[in-house]
C-alpha cells in the first residue's frame, strides 16, 4: 500500500502504515483548496485506515475544517484528489457520498420528534416501516434514549441532543463518520461524559471516524491517531501518546498541552541524548519536580538535573498546582498534582526544581 504522507511523521508511523494489512479507506492526494489567493489547505496528503478514529487538530485558520468539508463534498478541491475505498470522489456531490455527519450545532430537524429524526435517513434509503421502527428502537436503546423518542429536540438537554445526532449519523451504517467539533457546544462535565460515550460507540460499531476539533484533551482521549495542522499543512501525525511525548516542532509542543521551550535558558540543559542540529530543548511542566532549596538529594541524583529559582506565581487549579519559577531570566512552568500534607510554595519562595535528563526532548523551531 502506498502512503501519501510527506510531513514530519515518525518512521515507526510510516512503517506501520506500509506493513498494515488493513487497507486505507480514505486518501487525500496532494489536495489544495484556495479561497482567492489564500490556501486554506495546501498540498494535503494523508491516509486514513479502515476502522480508525483519526482527529484533525489545530487552531482557527489551520485548515482542519476545510479538510473535513472537502471530504464531505461540501467544497471541491482546486488541485489533487480524494479517494474513498480506492475510488475518486473529488467530483462527487455530497448527497451521493454514503457518509454520516455530526455538526457542532447538531442540525437536528426541530419540527420532528427524536424518533422521526432517526427514521429520516432510513426512509430516504427506502427501508420498510417495520424495519425502520426496529432499527430506531435498537439505536435509541444503545444511546440510552429509549424513553425520549416522542420528544422534540427543543425538549432535550445538550448532551441528549448530541446523542441523537450521533445516533442519526450511525443508524444507516455508513462506511465512515465525520465529526465537526462534535462536543464544542457542551460544558466540561458533559464533554467528558460524551467522550466516554463516543469512544464506546466507536469501539462497538468499528466505523472509520474523522473528527475535527481544537480541543487537545478531546483529541488525546478519543483518537487512534492525531493530525496537527498549521496554516493549511500537516505539522505532524502520530498516535496521541507519541505526539504528546515526542513533538517534532515547537508549535506541536506548545499547542498540544503546555511546554517549556529552553531556548537560551541561561543554564546548560543536560540530556541523555545528543541535541540534533537546528533544535531546542523542551520539557513538559508535569515532568518537573519542585522542592525546598535544602531538600535531600535523590538516590539517583546522577540521572537528574537540578537548578535553583524563585516562585513568580502559584496558580491553584483544583487537582493541580501550577508554579511559574524564574531561573535567571527564564521562567519555567511546573505542574504538580495536589496531595495532602504537600509543601506549598508561595510568591517569592526560593525553590529547587529537578527533572530527569531522559525527559528532555528536542524540537525544531
Amino acid at each position: 500500500m502506498t502512503v501519501y504522507i510527506r510531513n514530519p511523521v515518525s518512521l515507526t508511523e510510516v512503517n506501520a502504515l506500509e506493513q498494515s494489512a488493513v487497507p486505507a479507506q480514505i486518501e487525500f492526494r496532494k489536495v489544495t483548496k484556495m479561497y482567492g489567493r489564500v490556501a486554506a489547505v495546501k498540498d494535503l496528503s494523508l491516509t486514513v485506515r479502515r476502522g480508525e478514529f483519526l482527529t484533525i487538530l489545530g487552531p482557527s485558520g489551520s485548515g482542519k475544517t476545510t479538510a473535513l468539508m472537502l471530504l464531505a463534498g461540501f467544497v471541491a478541491p482546486n488541485e489533487g484528489d480524494i479517494l474513498i475505498a480506492g475510488n475518486s470522489v473529488a467530483a462527487v456531490p455530497s448527497y451521493r457520498r454514503d457518509q454520516g455527519i455530526v455538526f457542532q450545532s447538531y442540525a437536528l430537524f426541530p419540527h420532528l420528534t427524536v424518533r422521526r429524526n432517526l427514521e429520516f435517513p432510513l426512509e430516504m434509503r427506502g427501508m420498510k416501516a417495520a424495519e425502520r421502527a426496529a432499527r430506531v428502537d435498537r439505536m435509541l436503546e444503545r444511546v440510552h434514549l429509549e424513553d425520549f423518542g416522542g420528544r422534540m429536540p427543543s425538549q432535550l438537554s445538550g448532551g441528549q441532543q448530541q446523542r441523537v445526532a450521533l445516533a442519526r449519523a450511525l443508524i444507516a451504517d455508513p462506511p465512515f463518520l465525520l465529526l465537526d467539533e462534535p462536543l464544542g457546544a457542551l460544558d466540561r462535565n458533559l464533554r467528558e461524559q460524551m467522550q466516554v460515550e463516543m469512544k464506546s460507540l466507536h469501539k462497538e460499531f468499528g466505523i472509520t471516524t474523522i473528527c475535527v476539533t481544537h480541543d487537545q484533551e478531546e483529541a488525546l482521549t478519543l483518537s487512534d491517531r492525531i493530525v496537527v495542522m498549521r496554516a493549511g499543512r500537516i505539522e505532524q501525525t502520530d498516535a496521541p501518546e507519541a505526539l504528546y511525548d515526542r513533538p517534532a516542532t515547537c508549535f506541536v509542543a506548545k499547542f498540544l498541552g503546555e511546554a517549556n521551550i529552553l531556548e537560551n535558558p541561561g543554564f546548560t540543559v543536560e540530556s541523555d541524548a545528543a541535541q540534533p542540529f537546528g533544535t531546542v530543548a523542551m520539557i513538559r511542566p508535569e515532568r518537573i519536580c519542585i522542592s525546598l532549596p535544602n531538600a535531600p538529594k535523590r538516590a539517583n541524583a546522577d540521572q537528574w538535573q537540578s537548578v535553583s529559582g524563585i516562585v513568580d506565581e502559584m496558580i491553584y487549579c483544583g487537582p493541580l498546582r501550577k508554579y511559574h519559577v524564574r531561573v535567571g531570566s527564564t521562567v519555567l512552568i511546573v505542574r504538580e498534582h495536589v496531595a495532602s500534607e504537600q509543601q506549598t510554595f508561595r510568591l517569592g519562595s526560593e525553590v529547587r526544581i529537578h527533572w530527569l535528563r531522559c525527559d528532555v526532548r528536542f524540537v525544531s523551531l
